[in-house]
């Protein structure tokens, strides 16, 4: 949770905006990544609203929070972490839950409201939580890194050798988008078995329904899980072992040490996490991918916004 702060903690402060399928938050967070509580400020987003809606809603948080800027404070630089894919040269996001936007000037837009010479970075959501896991997280003193977010979506990032990976477009460590085998589910991407497409939290209640399940939520499967409902346990283990499955292809390809899953549906059961381990622990000729530690975010919900500001105090870590 968001802490208080002293004066010193305070006077250089990056905004941070996270751009999300369901909402878009702003804050001002200080270099030891703490959230300021009272510069807190969130819009929904989601794919009924046109383009003019959305940006209204990102100008809307931004406007207030940079209102919320204390008189003794610097503003030393703006980080977005935006849901993918994104342009990360360009400053250009293109989120698949929002087909509105192709190519948008979201970083552009953005810097518009701070004063020049205020850098403005823009990196996939997945990195920026990956950095926020490695600063502050459960990835702490580790150097080989993937953060996940499996919420509305599922998204990822990397840390290598102590450093980010983006890639020369900066969608590396798009895990949500790695194949899964066994699963045919269709992917709004346009593969088959994505791992987006069978864990993230709607596609798991909307498999669940398939099953019989008569709830509609995330929050109503993770009561039913809890309950023993026979289809929400089976939803969950097909979840976990998708994620498991995912883990383990991408520790195959780049030797991870550490997992650090976050976001809303993460939390559906701590048992997703038993079942995503156990996907891993199959792969019992390579020591080096059952190694893996596959652990919950350190951050609780403040995450994506600390990930957003390690884009401004953590840039000696971007590659």
């Amino acid at each position: 949770m968001s802490s208080p702060t002293t004066p010193s903690e305070s006077r250089n402060l990056a905004l941070a905006v996270d751009l999300g399928g369901t909402k878009v938050e702003a804050a001002l967070v200080t270099d030891q990544g703490v959230v300021l509580p009272a510069t807190r400020h969130r819009s929904p987003t989601g794919q009924g609203r046109t383009s003019e809606e959305l940006q209204a809603a990102v100008d809307e948080v931004v406007v207030a929070t940079l209102a919320a800027l204390p008189a003794d404070a610097t503003l030393v630089g703006v980080g977005i972490g935006s849901a993918g894919p994104v342009d990360e040269e360009h400053g250009l996001v293109s989120p698949l839950n929002m087909p509105v936007w192709r190519g948008y000037p979201l970083r552009d837009r953005v810097a518009a409201h701070v004063p020049a010479g205020v850098p403005v970075t823009l990196r996939m959501d997945g990195l920026a939580i990956t950095l926020a896991e490695h600063w502050v997280g459960a990835a702490q003193g580790s150097d080989h890194v993937m953060g996940m977010i499996v919420s509305t979506g599922v998204g990822g990032g990397l840390i290598l050798h102590g450093r980010t990976v983006s890639g020369p477009t900066g969608n590396a460590g798009h895990i949500g988008h790695v194949e899964c085998g066994g699963y045919d589910d269709p992917c709004a991407c346009g593969g088959t078995g994505c791992l987006e497409a069978v864990a993230s939290g709607p596609k798991t209640v909307a498999w669940a329904r398939r099953q019989g399940f008569a709830g509609t939520t995330g929050e109503e499967l993770a009561a039913a899980y809890a309950a023993g409902d026979e289809v929400a346990v089976a939803a969950v283990k097909r979840s976990g072992r998708a994620l498991g499955q995912a883990i383990a292809a991408a520790t195959s390809l780049v030797d991870l040490e550490v997992v650090a899953i976050g976001g809303g549906f993460s939390h559906v059961s701590p048992d997703l996490f038993e079942y995503a381990r156990q996907a891993v622990a199959e792969r019992v000729e390579f020591p080096f991918v059952t190694k893996v530690r596959i652990v919950p975010t350190g951050l609780s919900q403040d995450g994506p916004l600390i990930g957003a500001a390690a884009l401004v105090h953590r840039a000696d870590v971007l590659r």
